[in-house]
């Protein structure tokens, strides 16, 4: 099987690597790629928003599966092009992937479905502002106001706050810059997140992971697209994962093929694991970073052969599932500056070794790696269990050299110590 990946992050470094584990990939491309990708996958630059382009680059290189990694192409269409070329693709079609693109439609797809999930309002106008807030938040009770951008905005357009004049000024500026903001309710409880491989109907769970968007240790300071991530969950109760996709994840499904927009590729569920029960965050339309990068450490059934019957609608002729033992645990090294305006163009040193996944890189002409975007490095741990993952991890990072770069240093202590209860 030759198979092109679509993307230049960690997430796209990961996917690569579980590809080539599997015997019937014989050949990977990506494009654009990093630093990191160029050593085991052929590189090409494409306008990776253009479907047309991506699906000439397909058909260039006669590969049998692409496989998206990012969103934007996912909303922009670029997997109908992809297919309308013949070529089989794992990713949704731009009507699926509204899930993410439009945090409204998602909310209205969930009411349809029967789906728990925050109470929600949509605010397009500065005049409803303030007397939307009165009805979130601390003034209604709730611990939190939570302000989202309804579009996309790579994770970090969510603000979190009981300070009621930050989450004005964060939406403030979000109707200024012409985008609709959606105001939610605030849910207690844990977070999971829970990847399904989809098609239409049916729904294969991954194992279930938990990010960290705060850029700082105790989760303080602004979101993120992401500092880290484990997996699994060695808090959460052995039948959630069921009730999640049969309560959450298969009723969405069935409501998308429903309304005619089938969903075939990555759902991703975020949810708070609440004193009532799971409740959905957000519903994603593709592979999480950084959970991925734990999520496939750990992954034995072959890549390629899941996401090709996905692609190609036989899903659900596949075996179940199968994982290694143990833990897996991710630390992202992140550029100063990050999630503002990150430095870049700093050389990397250190991070030649086995488990450092690449993301914000590029090579220069002297041949040296240097940053080039706010999340650069993922550094992957595995163990017999998270204390065994996370000393792996941060020896890593520990040894890697860039100039002004940070990193959370506490990704799955709470898991770790036995911290977190449902």
């Amino acid at each position: 099987m030759r198979v092109l990946v679509i993307g230049s992050g960690a997430r796209e470094h990961a996917l690569l690597l579980a590809l080539r584990r599997d015997p019937r990939v014989e050949d990977l491309s990506i494009a654009p790629g990093n630093a990191g990708t160029a050593a085991i996958a052929d590189q090409y630059d494409v306008d990776i928003t253009s479907g047309e382009a991506v699906a000439r680059l397909a058909q260039r290189l006669e590969v049998d599966l692409v496989v998206i990694g990012p969103e934007v192409p996912l909303v922009l269409g670029v997997a109908d092009a992809v297919r309308s070329a013949g070529i089989a693709c794992f990713g949704p079609s731009k009507d699926a992937a509204r899930i993410e693109g439009s945090k409204a439609f998602g909310k209205e797809l969930m009411t349809a479905a029967g789906v728990r999930t925050a109470r929600s309002e949509v605010v397009d106008n500065p005049a409803h502002l303030d007397a939307a807030l009165d009805r979130f938040g601390p003034d209604s009770g709730e611990a939190a106001w939570v302000v989202k951008d309804d579009g996309l905005a790579a994770g970090k357009g969510v603000v979190v706050t009981a300070d009621r004049a930050a989450a004005r000024a964060h939406a403030a500026g979000l109707l200024d810059a012409g985008h609709p903001v959606l105001l939610e309710s605030y849910l207690d409880g844990p977070e999971v997140s829970l990847f399904c491989v989809v098609d239409g109907e049916t729904v294969v769970p991954m194992l279930p992971a938990q990010d960290f968007k705060r850029v700082g240790d105790d989760d303080t300071g602004p979101n993120t697209g992401g500092m880290g991530a484990y997996a699994p969950l060695p808090w959460l109760p052995e039948n959630m994962v069921t009730h999640i996709v049969d309560d959450i994840v298969k009723p969405v499904a069935t409501e998308l093929v429903k309304r005619g927009s089938s969903f075939s590729g990555l759902l991703y569920a975020g949810l708070s694991i609440t004193s009532r029960g799971p409740a959905v965050i957000e519903f994603n339309c593709r592979f999480g970073d950084p959970e991925t990068q734990p999520v496939l450490a750990l992954l034995q059934t072959p890549l390629g052969q899941l996401l090709y019957a996905a692609a190609t609608g036989r899903l659900a002729d596949e075996p179940p599932l199968q994982w290694r033992d143990g833990a897996a645990v991710t630390v992202v090294l992140a550029a100063e500056n990050y999630p503002s305006r990150p430095r870049v163009g700093d050389v990397i040193t250190g991070a030649e070794v086995e488990g450092v996944l690449h993301a914000g890189t590029s090579r220069r002409e002297d041949g040296a790696v240097v940053s080039s975007g706010g999340r650069v490095l993922s550094i992957v741990g595995t163990g017999a269990d998270l204390s065994a993952a996370r000393e792996a991890a941060y020896q890593v990072i520990e040894s890697i050299r860039l100039p002004g770069s940070h990193f959370r240093r506490d990704i799955a202590l709470a898991a770790a110590e036995g911290r977190i209860s449902v």
